[in-house]
């Protein structure tokens, strides 16, 4: 699954501030309820789950926050660009500055590793993280972050 069939150029944020990974993942789960039409709390119990677990925080200034949220219809994605770095427990110990939140349809989970796939793999990207980090155009790093799509 590519990255652009679960996200548009409205869901890169630019200057996202928060005081704590719990914050973030608040924040998150707003926009992505309002977005989604999807309970708030049940996109925040998801992903405080899953980073009960272990952290997402791939490293290199990352995470990749991710979750099955029940009565989704649809895989949705937001690619976050905070202001500063906040903790995230991630596993090279380092602050993150950019986010990726993924929430997919609790069913075919196996068919959404491959979107998880995309998005590490463009994470991992020096171009593409550079991009994030340096452009403030939205639609300049949507269309970096998408570039590679399948």
């Amino acid at each position: 699954m590519n990255i652009s069939e679960v996200m548009k150029p409205d869901d890169v944020l630019i200057g996202v501030s928060a005081s704590s990974k719990g914050r973030l993942l608040q924040q998150l789960s707003e926009r992505a309820a309002r977005a989604l039409g999807v309970s708030e709390h049940d996109i925040l119990a998801a992903l405080t789950n899953r980073e009960a677990l272990g952290s997402t925080g791939i490293g290199a200034g990352i995470a990749i926050p991710h979750a099955p949220i029940a009565d989704l219809e649809r895989p949705f994605a937001l690619l976050v660009r905070l202001t500063e770095p906040i903790e995230f427990d991630a596993i090279d110990d380092e602050p993150v500055d950019i986010v990726c939140l993924i929430l997919t349809p609790p069913e075919g989970q196996a068919k959404y590793l491959k979107l998880l796939s995309n998005v590490a793999k463009q994470l991992r990207s020096a171009d593409v993280v550079k991009e994030i980090r340096s452009t403030s155009e939205a639609e300049h790093i949507y269309s970096a972050f998408t570039r590679c799509d399948d």
